[in-house]
């Protein structure tokens, strides 16, 4: 995708109403307002977004190494094909790039507002329609599309004693970039995703690094590169190739969901790979027994780095896997007693998407916020629609996190069942729709029963893919394309559908049952 300079977003201003709102303008929210807008250029549709410009995760994770783990090819829209990655796994600046680029070519900016953050929406049923607060003011919403992701808040430790600590900390999503770390001595609280990619960056700047492990997690290789100047311009010629090429990546990547699904038999075998990777790369006996798993490869995060392990046989580098106790004005103490002087503390402890902050500021049809409805344990029709709450819809909802395969291209399949929903909502002259309790309850009982023989749910581990009731509310089951399959069109009737100016209920039929239709207020 060439560079393109980046267009103006509409003045700081919003308008009295607006047909569908949309809330966030990372991947979720650029992918679905490109989706209206190239149904209808003229959609009244309007993006909000709390920062000052788009690209979601991908604009405030900076931290020293950040960088996507699904190959670029397929960590992209279907709709924007970019022949110019230079990386086979994209890194932060060229992915935020890239977002701000489609916003741009795909029309977005034209309907966005930037330092607009979301403070409370209230479904009012007699006006059937969303009351919405703003940091810029009110405004109401025929529809509601919460495009906020799941890794916007980021999870901080309660640790004893952190308020006393007289240093420095802050989280690796909010990286403090005017803090240096040139001949300091720093602690990392966490071993996930995050800390993998920044740790092996930062060492080589501080005295020494004291990193502190709750968890072992299976890390493997990446196999990283940097496609040829050749291979770029092929791209740019023939875009047929580079969307072959992202077809294949995509069938490769299916095949891993056989394994972490439906074959988990196999993947005790598959982890003698990881395990030699490590046992070259650690010698000390000591340490690769702290660094080895209790759990079956894949019930968490998979790892993938080149620099990871080899950073954690470093002789500047020290492992604490007995867990935090407490934290004192000049250190952190394990939970062995022992104290360890450092001048800065990081955390790479990942965020909180079993508990998006956004279901704490929608109210549906009953007065209950979205957060109290789900009461811990999310859950939704499709990932997308939850009972109680018309003209809702969620992109990145329950149970659509994938643990082999790209986001987007689950993103993208929601966008055109949002679409198709809204498309029917004006053939119909609909005011509302929401899903029936009793299909989202089924629905949800079906995803439950499909995870759990699966690695995620049976493989020994305690993950952020488990709520706080225990439920994987996270994980999509199977494979990706079963799901583009089920969101391919919208099934009015598992849903009640409201008729706009009329009083009276008109019975609709669609292909498989009457939908449940009755007049608005």
């Amino acid at each position: 995708m060439t560079t393109t300079e980046n267009a103006p977003t509409r003045p700081r201003t919003l308008p009295g109403h607006v047909h569908t709102l949309v809330v966030g303008a990372g991947f979720a929210g650029i992918g679905m307002a490109a989706k209206l807008l190239r149904a209808d250029r003229n959609a009244d549709v309007l993006v909000i977004e709390r920062a000052d410009e788009v690209g979601g995760t991908w604009r405030d994770n900076t931290y020293p190494g950040a960088a996507c783990d699904v190959p670029s090819v397929l960590y992209s829209f279907s709709f924007a094909p970019n022949p110019d990655w230079k990386h086979s796994y994209s890194r932060q600046p060229e992915i935020f790039d890239y977002l701000r680029n489609v916003a741009t070519s795909a029309g977005v900016r034209r309907n966005l507002v930037t330092g607009c953050e979301l403070l409370g929406a209230t479904w009012d049923d007699d006006a059937q329609l969303w009351r919405v607060r703003t940091s810029l003011g009110e405004l109401t919403a025929t529809v509601l599309i919460a495009a906020t992701g799941t890794l916007s808040q980021p999870k901080l430790p309660a640790l004893p004693g952190l308020a006393d600590f007289t240093g420095t900390t802050f989280h690796s999503a909010t990286w403090n970039h005017d803090h240096d770390l040139r001949g300091e001595r720093v602690a990392v609280v966490g071993t996930g995703a995050s800390a993998v990619q920044f740790v092996p960056e930062i060492i080589d700047d501080t005295e020494h690094l004291t990193v502190f492990q709750r968890t072992a997690a299976w890390a493997c290789p990446r196999p990283d590169g940097s496609p040829s100047a050749r291979t770029r311009a092929l791209y740019r010629r023939v875009p047929l190739v580079q969307k072959l090429v992202r077809g294949g990546v995509y069938a490769i990547l299916e095949l891993l969901v056989l394994v972490l699904a439906h074959l988990t038999r196999l993947l005790p075998i598959i982890s003698v790979w990881p395990r030699r990777y490590l046992r070259k790369h650690v010698t000390d006996e000591g340490k690769r027994k702290a660094l080895t798993p209790s759990f079956t490869l894949g019930c968490k995060r998979v790892l993938l780095t080149n620099t990871w392990v080899p950073t954690l046989a470093r002789p500047d580098l020290t492992l604490v896997a007995s867990g935090i106790h407490h934290v004192t004005e000049r250190g952190v103490v394990d939970n062995d007693g022992v104290e360890h002087a450092v001048d800065t503390i990081i955390f790479g402890t990942g965020f909180t998407p079993t508990e998006p902050p956004v279901a704490h500021l929608l109210r549906g049809a009953d007065g209950q916020t979205l957060a109290e409805h789900w009461a811990g344990s999310p859950h939704a029709y499709l990932g997308t629609t939850v009972a109680g709450f018309p003209n809702l819809f969620l992109m990145y909802g329950p149970n659509t996190n994938l643990g082999h395969s790209s986001i987007v291209y689950m993103l993208e399949s929601q966008a055109a069942y949002i679409s198709d929903a809204l498309a029917l909502m004006r053939r119909r002259e609909l005011s509302s729709l929401q899903v029936l309790p009793t299909e989202q309850q089924a629905y949800n009982a079906r995803i439950d029963d499909q995870l759990q023989g699966t690695v995620w749910n049976a493989g020994g581990c305690s993950s952020w893919y488990l709520d706080a009731s225990g439920r994987n509310s996270a994980m999509w089951p199977t494979f990706t394309w079963r799901y583009r399959q089920l969101t391919k069109r919208f099934d009015p009737s598992r849903y009640q559908l409201v008729a706009a100016n009329t009083q009276q209920a008109t019975n609709q039929r669609a292909t498989t049952r009457p939908a449940d239709v009755t007049p608005a207020s």
